[in-house]
């Protein structure tokens, strides 16, 4: 029997592989990842399986910028603040990372 998965997916997001910046005020340090997808709500992105992460950790994320989009908006990095929602273990064997999903703020 097959089970319905509901999306609670409030806005539609966009698929976006960008290199970003995670703070961890917890840890005292960035740690590395990439972005999957985007919305205007949230961010799913995927970090190292050793960052110190939980549901409920609040966070900062730095998305750089190209420097030509850097001299249009004045600032070389895009700076939000979020609250993990979730975290996915589900590709840390394959690939030594989690998965990170992150409600802005």
């Amino acid at each position: 029997m097959e089970t319905a998965t509901v999306e609670q997916r409030r806005e539609q997001r966009t698929n976006l592989a960008w290199p970003v910046s995670l703070w961890l005020p917890e840890a005292g340090r960035f740690f590395n990842g990439r972005s999957a997808n985007i919305s205007r709500v949230g961010v799913f992105i995927t970090v190292p399986m050793t960052t110190p992460v939980r549901p409920g950790s609040l966070v900062e994320l730095n998305f750089p910028r190209t420097d030509t989009l850097a001299k249009e908006k004045g600032q070389y990095a895009r700076i939000k603040r979020g609250r993990v929602v979730r975290v996915d273990r589900q590709n840390t064997l394959e690939d030594a990372s989690i998965g990170l999903g992150i409600a802005f703020e």
